[in-house]
């Protein structure tokens, strides 16, 4: 167990240091402070809505929990997978209360007028809005509506999986949403991750999502080998008639 807090641990740590890193780096290079940006189109300071670390570590606990209650690891490899996630949700709430890196790049590096109010961090409302699409209100309201949908979906699958699995008491689980697909609660986490990316997509949580999706699919294999050695023919025939994370249209509309 102290080697698995240790590698959660570690995995937050690095993140942490690298949002640390690159705060410092955009200091260095001479990127804009929020208190200095008044007369340039931005907001001023007393609108820059980030440095709640509070928030930032209860949301942080809150979405951990979930996901522990649901996809707790029963081997000790399968943490390291976890970690990945951990590492992804500090990422994303260390800048969405914390520490706005994001917005500092794309306001400095790239020109971007960008504001530090809160609503604007919801960069797909700023696209929308910046393309003339529909106002600001009504798309941060279109980002938060999605992102929630999408998010609930994830932990609904998620949630489901995990009641039907350890309903089965040890036996191979072939109905319900497992009749779709094979693995529904490792599609809920990464539904969940989309959610929560499309309210708040960053830099590092965009570079990380693709990893995230691969260990969470390099397990999901793993696992198959396992279910192939306990369930044998039952499972390699479940496997050639139910997709692996998306369900084909046939069985979706089939009786």
């Amino acid at each position: 167990m102290r080697k698995i807090l240790r590698d959660l641990v570690a995995s937050g740590f690095i993140v942490l240091m690298a949002l640390a890193l690159l705060s410092g780096l955009s200091v260095l290079l001479g990127f804009e402070k929020p208190g200095n940006i008044e007369g340039s189109g931005h907001h001023a300071f007393t609108d820059y809505a980030y440095g709640k670390w509070g928030a930032t570590l209860l949301s942080i606990g809150l979405f951990s929990f979930f996901v522990f209650s649901f996809l707790t690891p029963l081997k000790k490899q399968n943490w390291r997978t976890l970690g990945i996630y951990e590492a992804f949700i500090i990422a994303l709430f260390s800048e969405m209360y914390g520490f706005p890196l994001t917005i500092y790049v794309l306001s400095s590096l790239f020109g971007l007028n960008l504001s530090f109010g809160h609503a604007e961090g919801h960069l797909l409302g700023v696209l929308f809005s910046k393309a003339g699409l529909m106002s600001m209100e009504a798309a941060w309201a279109l980002v938060m509506v999605t992102s929630s949908a999408v998010i609930f979906l994830g932990l609904f699958l998620m949630s489901k999986g995990w009641s039907m699995i350890h309903a089965s008491n040890g036996e191979l689980v072939i109905d319900g949403m497992y009749r779709y697909v094979r693995h529904p609660q490792y599609l809920g986490l990464i539904i969940l991750t989309v959610g929560l990316l499309i309210q708040w997509p960053t830099i590092i949580t965009l570079a990380m999502w693709p990893v995230l999706v691969l260990m969470y699919y390099r397990l999901a294999k793993r696992e198959e080998r396992e279910a192939l050695e306990a369930f044998g023919e039952r499972y390699e025939e479940y496997k050639r008639q139910t997709p692996m994370f998306l369900p084909s249209i046939r069985l979706l509309f089939q009786t």
